[in-house]
C-alpha cells in the first residue's frame, strides 16, 4: 500500500475542473506536496459547488471534467511522481431533480418493483406503498400539479408517471394519487418521511450500500479507477451514516486492493477508531482540535467564562452538557422526528411500548449519548451508560428505557442498526450545527471534532497525544481547515487570541455592542469574534455568516420561522462594519494590537500539523493566510497565479518579513518539501524541553532528525519580557530549513533560533556537505 507524505486538497467543481486542477500540479509539486487530493467527482446534481450530491455514481461527472479530465490529472499527477486520494460519498444520493438520478426517477416510477427498489431506505408501509416526498409549499399546493410531457410538474420539479396512470383528460390530482410517490407540504418533512435522509436533508436520499448489489452498482466506477490505475486512496464521507461501516471498509479495501483509505469520522475525548475498521485513519478533526488548544492561554479561561455569563444575564457561564442535552432533544423532536418516529415503529408490539413513548425513550437516549453512534458490539457500554443517563434525566421513561436496551444492543435487530445510523445524525444536527453557534466564549473552541470544554492543552498532554497518535495512528491525517470547518485556520489563529487578551475583549465587545447592538448576548459575542477573524472581508461574506450562524443557533431566529426583526438587527450590526467609521474603527484596532500575535499563532500552528505525527493534508489556498468562515465562503476560488509567483521568488532566495502572508507559504513549501524528501527525518517523536524564563512560551518535538520549535501564547511571551534565557540543547549542528541559519551543538537561545520568525524546522546538518 502506497501511503502519502502529504496531500493537498482541492475543491472540484465546474469552474474548476480535472482538467485546472492537472493544470496545477507543477505548481502542487514545487509547493512540496505528495498527493493530489480531489473532492467528490462523480456526477452530481447540475452546478452543484461541491458534489456531495451525487446523482449518477457511474460516471465521472462531466461538468467537473469527466472521465477525460480524470485522466488528465491522473497522468499528470504520475508525471510529477504524486499519488492521487479522491473523496467518495456512500451514504447517499441527490434526489433534487429526479430526472437527474436514474435510481430515484426509476424508484419513483416502478416503486417497490423498481430494480433499486433495494437500494434505498423506505419504510413502505408506513407511506401506504408510497414515498412520501416533501415539496409542495403546503398541502393545498397539490392543485397547482400539471402533466406535461409525460411527467407530472410542480413548477420546476419534475416527476415520473407510473406506467399506464394518465388518461387523456385526467385530473393532476387524480393523476398524483396514482403514484408509487406522494408529494406533500415540506413542513411535513420532520415528521412524516418515510425514507432515510442526509441528516435532515430531503434532498439526500441514503442508500444501502450494505446490500451486495447496492454495493457493487455504487462503486462499479470506483473499481475502474483502481482497476485502470487512476487513483491511489479514498477519504469516505459520513461513514457513521452506513449501516455496518466496518463491513463497508471490509469491502472497499478488497474493491480497491488494499489502497489507503481515510474516514471522515469525528472522536470524541477519550474514544478510538474501531479496531475492526479497515482504514488508515481519520480525516483530522481529531488533530486540528489539538493542535488549536496547545495555542489557547489556560489563563483566559476565567475571564472569557465571565464574559459569558454576563452576556446571558445569569450569573454563570454556559452550561455545555445541559446545552448539547437540550439541543440534541431538541434535533430528535424537530427536524429529525421522522428517523425517531421510524425507530419507535420498529419496536415489536409483543414489548408493549406505544408509539409516542417508544420515541420518547429513544430521543432521550440519543440525548444522552456522548459519541456519535456505537458499532456493536464495540460500544455497548456506551449504549448502556446512555440508557443509564437517560432514565435518570427522565425516571417517567425509566421503564420504556429498560425495555429498549436489550433490542438496542443485539445487532441482529433492526432498531439497532437503524438506532445507530441516527444517534450520528442528532449529534451533527444537535452539536456542530446549533450548540456550536450557541456556546461562544471562544470560537476556536467550537470547530468541528472539537470538545468545546476542553479550553486548551498543557505541552505535557500535547507530547503524550502525539506520541500516542505516532504509535497507534501514523497514517492518520492531520488538518486545520476544510470544506466544513466552521472557521479557517487564520481565522482561528486570530481569535485565539482573545484568551491572552480577554479584558481587551471584553472591552471591544462592549464598545460594539454599544455602537452596533445586536440583542442575543451570546450571538453577539460570536458574530463580532467571526468579524475579527475573517478582517478584513467583504460585506457580502460577513452578511453572509450571519444570517447563517443566527439561524443555525436557533436562539433569536430559525430557518423555518426567520425572526425579520432580529435578522434586520443582525444586518445592520455587520453592515455597520462598514459604514459606521466608530464600528469600522473599533475592528480594526482590535486586529492592529493583535495582528503580530495572531501571524505568530498562524505560524505556529502550520509548522506543527505539518511536522507532528500523521499525513499533513494543505486545503486549497492555505499556503496563503486562511481566514474564511463556514461554507459556502471556505468554497471561494484560489489565485493559484499569485501563489505560484511568491513561490518563485522564495525559491530565488527572498526571505519575507514576518507576519506576512509569504512567510506562511516559506513555512508551508519547506516543511512539505522536507516530509516528502526525507521522510527517515520523521519516523519518531521526542518531546524537547526548553529552560529558561520563557520556556513555557516553546513547544518542541524532535521527529527524528526534523526539529520543530514554535512559539506559543505570543501576546504573553511579548508582555513577559520575550524569550530571556530561554534555550534548548541541540546534541548535533543543525540548520534552519526557513532561514538557511546554522544553530549549535550545544546549548542555543532560542531568542537567536526565533529570531526571524516565531517558528524553526531544524534539520542536523552532521555530515552534510552542502
Amino acid at each position: 500500500m502506497r501511503i502519502p507524505a502529504s496531500t493537498y486538497r482541492l475543491q472540484i467543481r465546474r469552474s474548476f475542473t480535472l482538467f485546472d486542477a492537472a493544470a496545477k500540479v507543477p505548481y502542487l509539486k514545487s509547493l512540496g506536496v505528495d498527493w493530489v487530493y480531489l473532492s467528490p467527482i462523480l456526477t452530481a446534481e447540475q452546478g452543484s459547488d461541491h458534489g456531495y450530491d451525487v446523482t449518477d455514481p457511474s460516471a465521472v461527472d462531466p461538468e467537473r471534467g469527466g472521465p477525460d479530465g480524470l485522466l488528465a490529472l491522473s497522468r499528470a499527477a504520475r508525471e510529477h511522481g504524486m499519488g492521487v486520494l479522491v473523496d467518495i460519498v456512500p451514504n447517499h444520493v441527490g434526489v433534487a431533480s429526479p430526472p437527474q438520478n436514474p435510481w430515484w426517477w426509476s424508484l419513483l416510477a416502478e416503486g417497490r418493483d423498481s430494480r433499486y427498489a433495494d437500494a434505498f431506505d423506505v419504510d413502505w408501509d408506513f407511506g401506504r406503498g408510497r414515498i412520501r416526498i416533501p415539496v409542495l409549499g403546503s398541502d393545498d399546493d397539490v392543485d397547482q400539479l400539471k402533466v406535461t410531457d409525460g411527467e407530472l410538474r410542480y413548477y420546476d420539479h419534475r416527476f415520473p408517471l407510473a406506467a399506464g396512470s394518465y388518461t387523456e383528460g385526467d385530473s393532476p390530482r387524480a393523476v398524483h394519487d396514482r403514484q408509487h410517490y406522494e408529494l406533500v407540504s415540506w413542513r411535513r418533512a420532520d415528521s412524516e418521511l418515510n425514507y432515510r435522509r442526509f441528516f435532515a436533508v430531503s434532498t439526500l436520499a441514503g442508500i444501502r450500500v450494505e446490500d451486495p448489489k447496492v454495493f457493487e452498482e455504487a462503486h462499479a466506477e470506483v473499481a475502474r479507477w483502481f482497476r485502470e490505475g487512476l487513483v491511489d486512496g479514498l477519504r469516505v464521507d459520513h461513514p457513521d451514516g452506513l449501516a455496518d461501516p466496518a463491513g463497508y471498509l471490509r469491502w472497499l479495501k478488497d474493491l480497491t486492493g488494499g489502497a489507503y483509505v481515510l474516514v471522515e469520522k469525528i472522536l470524541e475525548p477519550g474514544e478510538v477508531l474501531p479496531g475492526e475498521f479497515a482504514c488508515e485513519g481519520t480525516t483530522g478533526y481529531d488533530a486540528l482540535a489539538e493542535v488549536d488548544r496547545i495555542l489557547v492561554d489556560p489563563a483566559g479561561e476565567a475571564a472569557l467564562d465571565a464574559l459569558d455569563a454576563q452576556l446571558r444575564g445569569t450569573g454563570e457561564p454556559a452550561d455545555y452538557a445541559a446545552m448539547i442535552r437540550g439541543t440534541k432533544r431538541m434535533i430528535a423532536d424537530g427536524i429529525l422526528r421522522s428517523e425517531v418516529l421510524r425507530l419507535a415503529r420498529l419496536v415489536p408490539d409483543s414489548h408493549g411500548l406505544a408509539e409516542d413513548q417508544a420515541a420518547d425513550a429513544i430521543a432521550e437516549i440519543i440525548a444522552s449519548f456522548p459519541v456519535y453512534r456505537s458499532y456493536l458490539p464495540v460500544g455497548a457500554e456506551v449504549l448502556k451508560e446512555a440508557c443509564e443517563q437517560a432514565a435518570a434525566h427522565r425516571p417517567d421513561l425509566e421503564v420504556a428505557i429498560g425495555t429498549l436496551l436489550p433490542l438496542l444492543l443485539d445487532p441482529t435487530t433492526a432498531i439497532a442498526v437503524r438506532f445507530q445510523q441516527t444517534s450520528g445524525m442528532v449529534m451533527a444536527k444537535g452539536v456542530e450545527d446549533t450548540a456550536f453557534y450557541r456556546y461562544t466564549r471562544l470560537g476556536t473552541l467550537t470547530e468541528v471534532g472539537a470538545e468545546p470544554t476542553e479550553f486548551s492543552l498543557t505541552t505535557e498532554e500535547f507530547h503524550h497525544r502525539m506520541r500516542r497518535r505516532h504509535e497507534e495512528l501514523p497514517e492518520s491525517m492531520t488538518t486545520l481547515s476544510t470544506h466544513d470547518t466552521k472557521r479557517s485556520e487564520d481565522a482561528r489563529a486570530r481569535i485565539s487570541v482573545i484568551a491572552e487578551v480577554p479584558g481587551d475583549w471584553t472591552a471591544t465587545l462592549t464598545t460594539l455592542q454599544e455602537l452596533a447592538p445586536v440583542p442575543d448576548g451570546p450571538f453577539a459575542n460570536l458574530l463580532w469574534q467571526a468579524v475579527v477573524g475573517a478582517w478584513p472581508a467583504s460585506r457580502e461574506r460577513l452578511q453572509g455568516y450571519a444570517q447563517k450562524a443566527a439561524r443555525e443557533a436557533g436562539n433569536s431566529t430559525t430557518w423555518t420561522e426567520p425572526n425579520e426583526e432580529f435578522e434586520a438587527t443582525v444586518k445592520a450590526a455587520v453592515d455597520a462594519a462598514f459604514d459606521d467609521a466608530r464600528v469600522t474603527a473599533v475592528i480594526e484596532d482590535f486586529v492592529a494590537r493583535t495582528d503580530a500575535f495572531a501571524a505568530s499563532n498562524s505560524l505556529a500552528a502550520k509548522l506543527i500539523q505539518l511536522t507532528m505525527p500523521g499525513v499533513p493534508d494543505v486545503y486549497q489556498g492555505s499556503e496563503f493566510w486562511e481566514r474564511s468562515l463556514t461554507d459556502p465562503d471556505n468554497r471561494r476560488p484560489v489565485d493559484f497565479a499569485q501563489r505560484e509567483e511568491e513561490l518563485a521568488r522564495l525559491d530565488d532566495g527572498l526571505l519575507p518579513a514576518a507576519g506576512t502572508e509569504a512567510s506562511k507559504l516559506l513555512v508551508t513549501s519547506r516543511a512539505l518539501r522536507l516530509r516528502r524528501d526525507n521522510p527517515g527525518l520523521f519516523d519518531s517523536y521526542v518531546p524537547v524541553e526548553a529552560s529558561g524564563a520563557a520556556a513555557g512560551h516553546l513547544l518542541a518535538f524532535d521527529r527524528g532528525g526534523a526539529l520543530t520549535l514554535a512559539t506559543r501564547l505570543p501576546a504573553g511571551l511579548e508582555a513577559d519580557g520575550g524569550w530571556r534565557d530561554t534555550a534548548v540543547d541541540l546534541s548535533s549542528a543543525m540548520r534552519d530549513e526557513l532561514t538557511g541559519k546554522s544553530h549549535g551543538p550545544g546549548t542555543v537561545s532560542v531568542a537567536d533560533v526565533l529570531g526571524t520568525y516565531p517558528v524553526a524546522l531544524l534539520v542536523t546538518t552532521d555530515g552534510d556537505d552542502s
